[in-house]
Parts: structure tokens; C-alpha cells; sequence
């Protein structure tokens, strides 16, 4: 989302394929601050992000010889300083690894976990669930975070770089600072008001008591020092360190400004969870479409299961043929029944029974598929199947409701010179996260506990989302990596946006599978968003033209919703070449570059 305050940018014309491409050069200490490109089309390897010092960090890694893991570390890191509302060492996320030697697919959970003494009443109060903004801005919103131990485990088992290397840009980026934007400015001002009733938030990021000012230069010393640190000691700062004793006592002694009139509820973290925290190296889910192979992160994210249901219910739809109409109404019916069996099946799977096989059967799709007609429109809440005992247009038992998400995540796209590609979505859940800076280090807390349902949506029915010991709260983060028969990246992408990340990977591998959009185009698509409730969101191009009243014809019911998402991917191009995508106008627009641009 923002600009850096000093790199150079080399933009060039690309014929029929894209309007322009873009590749950063290493930092250096003078240079012109360039606008962000959407598009970058070469060789080398290629980074896309939401933000052009971040995608930068990837390319210099990559230009001194690191691979896809190593620059996408290092792109998250800095992302970590200048998209510190979205993510941060104080969160979690999912890494999706293609290695191209073996040409597998490989993943790592490293979503935040409730403390061990977390029972299913996390968020209740004398019988009754907690306010949602009671929840987010307190100590019991906030999940030992997974960050740093994804970071390293992606180094340990793929890696070519330590740690201390790769945080090399994101720490000089914190200490020099990079340059405030509309975006910046404007995602402080919602959150002002929290950041005020936490005097070292308030400090970090309402400089002098003040909004940062646009065009000015944001520094971060206290996240320079704990990068530092990071680098020196390792992630055993973070869970069994000094690190991680100042994070537990921020979680369990909120620092909240006792003028401010929040009641900032104590949390429950100790040095126990921090120690007993571990990334999960897991298997990914595997979907087939249209020939392709489709991988992406298994539970506890829903992203692979509800992602890949839903393609399997499209497969036998050619959508390629479909026009506009017809193609929108079967993706958001597709995506009503996902959203259905999402709420009922999925859960973290150290607790739950969850059936990901049955889920992602094309026998199970098929029972759901024919629940969708040309000419008439499901009811919302659509009942959940079950996937174990798949029946013909069979629904059974309660819907529930889909727990709200906060959207400000982000995600990253990641190439190198020998063809592994990484997918990463990582987040501290909303803007701003639990609001919390822990003293003195420079970085925000999470609020992902409120991922959690926080009470059954339904008594009579089991809530696979509830909290409990040590538990991952539902996902929807959905970073997927599309492979050929030949198991070749075809395509990588993946979004921000809560549970709406799930209807914009599926929207925009439908654009560019079925529809035959370019990669920038299925990104840059107006979108649409339905979660199995009574209205589809639309965003402005779509809730403002004909095909809305077309699809209210049918039967559909929308509301509008300003943006939804905002995605990057990279898609291999042959012969070494890599084509970055990212957005052109949401959250600012994106970043893709690559390291030696294609003439």
C-alpha cells in the first residue's frame, strides 16, 4: 500500500501481453520514488504484493541468489513494517511451496492458537457472548502468534538463506522508513480512536498525537531492533525468550491508557503456549479442474476444502461458453453450497473430525451440483450435505452462520530462476488487530481468537468452530497454486478479505481458466461475494450495471460492498519467463516486479 521512500523502478513495454512491466533494483540510497506496477512480465523470478518496498525485499533476495522461500520471507517481513495493520511477527498465516525439483506441493499451517486453558466460553460474559468490539480489542482476542515459526520453518525445510539474511530489507526499511500514503493515512483514521486507548500504539502510529501526514517518512526503530534481534537470537526469542515474555504480558495486562475509558479484558496467554507453539508441516488439499491440479492449504483454513467443492460443483458447467449472466449465477450459487457445507464440516482438525477427502470428492460436488437450476435461486441459509453419505440434491440438518473475518490481511506471490513458487497470505486479522503494540518492539497483536465462534450458532447442532486448548480458529485464507498435467505451475494467487478471500480465489481462477482472462484481468475483475446469506455482495461495477438486474430477474438479492479483496499471482510463461500480477486500483493498487524484465 505504500510507496518506498527510495528505489528505482524500470518500466517497459510489453506488446498484446500487458500494458507495462516493471522490475525494482536492489535499494539503494538515492533514487526516484516510482509508482506502484500492476503488471511485470521477465526472467530471474518475480514477487507480487500489495506494496512496492515489500516486493522489492523479495527481488533483492532473489537477485543475490535466494530462492521463492527466501524471498518470500523476506517480502513478508516487509510487509510487516508497511503493512503493519495487516500483518506482522504478532499474527499467523499459510505457505504454500511448489518445489520444482520433485514438482510437489507442499504447506505450512501456521495459523495463531488459543491458550491451553481456552475452554469454549472464551468469549462469554455471565452466559451471554462478549460484544464483537468488546472481544477484538483486548487480551482475549489474541492467538499465540505463528508468524515467526512459519518464517523459519519454511527456511529449515526449503530455504537456502537464515533468517538473519532475509530480514536484512525489512529491517533497513523499518529504520529508514518508507514513505505514508492515502492508504496508510486512512486505515490509521479508522482505527484512531482504538489506537488512542493504547498509549504505545498511539505513539508508534499517531506520531506527535497526530495522523502521519501523507508524503511523510515512517519510521519503525523499535520493530528495526526486534527484526535485529530476531536475526541474532531466532524465533526462540519469540517462545522462549525475553520476546515472548513481553508479548505475554501484554496479552494478560492489556497497556491500555486508564483515561480512555476502555475496558481492555486480560487474556490468558503464558510461556507455556508460546513454547508449545509449533508451525504444522501438513499435506495440501489437491483439486482436479479442467485438467489442472489445483493445491491449496487444508484445515484449519476452509480455503483448499470450500475453494475446491466449489470447483468441482462448476466442473460440469462449461463456463467457457457461459455468458456473463449465466457464469456469475452459477459461481455464486457454487459458492452458496461451499459456504453451506464450510460451516457445518470445518474445523481445526486436531479437534474436529473434519471429512477434507469427502469434501473434495467430484461424487459429493456432483450430489450439491444439482441443487443449482439455470433459472432459479437458492435460499439462503442453504442446509449443509453430508459429504460422508453423499445423496442426490440431498441437504440435511441446521445451516450456520459464517463467523465474520477482518479483511485486512495480505498475500504474496513468489517465483525464482528454478521454477519453485511460493503462495503466502498472512495476517493480525482486522485492520489494526487487537490495537495492542507490545511496548518497546514495534509491532502489533493479532485479534484472530475472534475468528472463533463465540457461541454455537445453533445449540442443537456441534459448532466445529468453537474455542478451545490450544485450538486454530477457522480460516478462509485461500493461497493456491495451480499445476499441469505434467505437475508445472500454470498459475499461483491468493487475497486478503476475511471469508470473502475464498469467492475472490475462486472468482479469479474462473476469470483466468474459464473465462480466458489475462492474469491482471481475472484480478482486476469487478467482483462478486456470496457466503451462503440472504444477499451477494457486489462491488460498484457490478452492483451498478445491467447484469445486476439480470441476475435480480432470476432471483438474486445484492448489496453493495466497495472492494472485495485484493489479490496477486504469478503465472509461468515458459522457458524461465514469469509474468506478476497484483491489483490496479484496490487498497491502492499492488506491486509485481521481476528481476531482469523481458524486452
Amino acid at each position: 500500500m505504500r510507496r518506498p521512500v527510495a528505489r528505482k523502478l524500470s518500466v517497459l513495454a510489453v506488446s498484446a501481453v500487458v500494458v507495462s512491466v516493471g522490475a525494482a533494483a536492489p535499494p539503494s540510497a538515492a533514487g526516484t520514488v516510482p509508482g506502484k506496477v500492476p503488471v511485470a512480465v521477465g526472467y530471474g523470478g518475480a514477487v507480487a504484493s500489495v506494496d512496492a518496498d515489500a516486493s522489492a525485499a523479495g527481488i533483492e533476495v532473489l537477485r543475490k541468489g535466494g530462492n521463492a522461500v527466501d524471498a518470500a520471507v523476506a517480502t513478508a517481513a516487509a510487509l510487516g513494517v508497511t503493512e503493519p495493520y495487516s500483518s506482522g511477527i504478532g499474527g499467523g498465516g499459510y505457505f504454500v511451496y511448489y518445489d520444482a525439483k520433485s514438482r510437489t506441493v507442499h504447506t505450512i499451517d501456521g495459523r495463531e492458537t488459543a491458550p491451553l486453558t481456552a475452554g469454549p466460553d472464551l468469549f462469554t460474559e455471565n452466559g451471554k457472548p462478549l460484544a464483537f468490539a468488546d472481544a477484538v480489542s483486548s487480551g482475549l482476542s489474541v492467538g499465540t502468534p505463528g508468524t515467526p515459526a512459519t518464517w523459519q520453518t519454511a527456511l529449515d525445510a526449503w530455504g537456502s538463506r537464515k533468517l538473519g539474511t532475509v530480514l536484512r530489507p525489512a529491517e533497513r526499511i523499518a529504520r529508514d522508513g518508507f514513505t505514508v500514503d492515502d492508504t496508510f493515512r486512512a486505515q490509521t483514521a479508522a482505527n484512531e480512536t482504538r489506537f488512542r486507548s493504547f498509549p504505545d500504539t498511539a505513539k508508534l502510529f499517531l506520531p506527535n498525537g497526530q495522523l502521519p501526514v501523507v508524503g511523510s517518512t515512517f519510521k519503525n526503530p523499535d520493530l528495526a531492533r526486534t527484526y535485529a534481534e530476531l536475526a541474532r537470537k531466532g524465533v526462540g526469542a519469540v517462545y522462549r525468550g525475553d520476546l515472548g515474555k513481553d508479548i505475554v504480558s501484554t496479552v494478560d495486562n492489556p497497556p491500555v491508557d486508564p483515561g480512555s475509558g476502555w475496558k481492555a479484558r486480560p487474556g490468558k496467554l503464558s510461556a507455556k503456549d508460546l513454547a508449545a507453539y509449533r508451525a504444522g508441516l501438513q499435506a495440501p488439499t489437491k483439486t482436479s479442474y479442467r485438467g489442472l491440479k489445483v493445491y491449496s492449504i487444508a484445515p484449519s483454513s476452509s480455503g483448499g476444502t470450500t475453494v475446491g467443492e466449489a470447483l468441482n460443483i462448476l466442473e460440469n458447467t462449461d463456463l467457457s461458453k457461459a455468458g456473463e449472466v449465466q457464469y456469475l449465477h452459477h459461481f455464486i450459487e457454487a459458492s452458496r453450497i461451499a459456504f453451506a457445507d464450510r460451516g457445518r464440516w470445518v474445523g481445526d482438525p486436531a479437534f474436529e473430525d473434519v471429512p477434507t477427502r469427502q469434501l473434495l470428492a467430484q461424487k459429493y460436488a456432483d450430489s450439491r451440483a444439482c441443487l443449482i437450476q439455470d433459472d432459479a435461486v437458492l435460499t439462503s441459509p442453504v442446509a449443509p450435505g453430508d459429504p460422508r453419505h453423499p445423496a442426490a440434491c440431498g441437504t440435511g440438518g441446521t445451516a450456520a452462520a459464517t463467523t465474520y473475518e477482518g479483511e485486512n490481511t495480505t498475500h504474496l506471490t513468489v517465483a525464482d530462476k528454478w521454477g519453485d513458487v511460493v503462495s503466502y497470505t498472512l495476517t493480525i486479522e482486522q485492520t489494526g488487530g487487537s490495537a495492542m503494540t507490545v511496548p518497546g518492539r514495534g509491532f502489533l497483536l493479532n485479534n484472530e481468537l475472534t475468528d472463533f465462534s463465540f457461541t454455537p450458532a445453533n445449540p442443537a447442532v456441534h459448532d466445529p468452530n468453537l474455542p478451545g486448548p490450544g485450538k486454530r480458529p477457522r480460516s478462509s485464507i485461500s493461497p493456491t497454486i495451480v499445476l499441469d498435467r505434467h505437475d508445472r505451475p500454470v498459475v499461483a494467487l491468493g487475497s486478503p478479505g476475511g471469508a470473502t478471500i475464498i469467492t475472490t480465489v475462486l472468482q479469479t481462477l474462473t476469470g483466468f481458466l474459464d473465462r480466458r482472462l489475462s492474469l491482471a484481468d481475472a484480478i482486476a475483475a469487478p467482483r462478486a461475494s456470496q457466503r451462503n446469506a440472504a444477499r451477494t455482495e457486489l462491488e460498484p461495477a457490478l452492483y451498478d450495471s445491467q447484469t445486476r438486474a439480470k441476475l435480480e430477474a432470476i432471483g438474486h438479492s445484492f448489496s453493495l460492498n466497495p472492494e472485495i479483496g485484493a489479490a496477486t499471482g504469478v503465472q509461468r510463461l515458459g522457458n524461465g519467463e514469469w509474468l506478476a500480477a497484483a491489483e490496479k486500483v484496490r487498497r491502492g493498487g499492488g506491486s509485481a516486479m521481476v528481476v531482469d524484465p523481458a524486452p
